[in-house]
């Protein structure tokens, strides 16, 4: 078994076997859809990478398929489902109980599969999904998700929410608390103008 030193944020050197440096790291790579408008004005790029300290390649894209199933939104890109990957390798890199639970899941997932869950159908997924609610392993991924996916600046654009008011200044009545793009807009009897005194 050979080592080699392998530079670590340029500051720092740690020595580990080729063997060493390959287990349990993987990284998820992905476009930015050209729909996504919204989160293409965020983005530095199209392109997306999320680097696994903990989990392999293979265990983050089942758990963003998972994810994703999970919390099923059509026109939400890959790199917001990505962040819920991110983390839970975050929490999996400093917990072997975590790491062993995430593991585990995501190799049950492409057993149920007959394979390999993330390529798997949709339909297929969801079944195997809805089998597994109220699992600790689904449990894990779905409290994960309630935060990762949905606070942050990438979800925000997506859904249209603009952020805390008290920051931008001026409250939600005047910057539009009822502006929301993706619900159907009410009718001027249900929806009536904002009391402002």
């Amino acid at each position: 078994m050979s080592t080699q030193t392998v530079p670590l944020r340029s500051v720092s050197r740690a020595t580990f076997s080729r063997r060493e440096f390959l287990k349990g790291t993987g990284v998820l790579v992905g476009t930015l859809w050209a729909s996504s408008t919204g989160l293409i004005t965020l983005a530095p790029s199209r392109v997306w990478a999320l680097e696994l300290k903990a989990l392999d390649e293979r265990t983050g894209k089942d758990l963003l398929a998972f994810t994703r199933q999970i919390f099923p939104h059509d026109k939400l890109d890959d790199a917001v489902y990505a962040l819920v990957v991110k983390d839970l390798d975050a929490e999996a890199a400093g917990s072997a109980d975590v790491k062993k639970l995430l593991t585990e899941g995501a190799a049950g997932l492409d057993k149920a599969a007959g394979g390999d869950f993330a390529a798997a159908p949709k339909a297929k997924q969801a079944e195997i999904t809805a089998s597994l609610a109220k699992s600790p392993f689904f449990e894990k991924v779905r409290s994960k998700s309630v935060v990762s996916l949905y606070n942050n600046e990438l979800a925000f654009a997506h859904f249209g929410y603009e952020g805390n008011a008290f920051q931008k200044g001026g409250g939600y009545l005047q910057r539009g608390f009822d502006d929301l793009k993706w619900l159907p807009a009410p009718s001027a009897a249900a929806s009536p103008a904002a009391f402002t005194g």
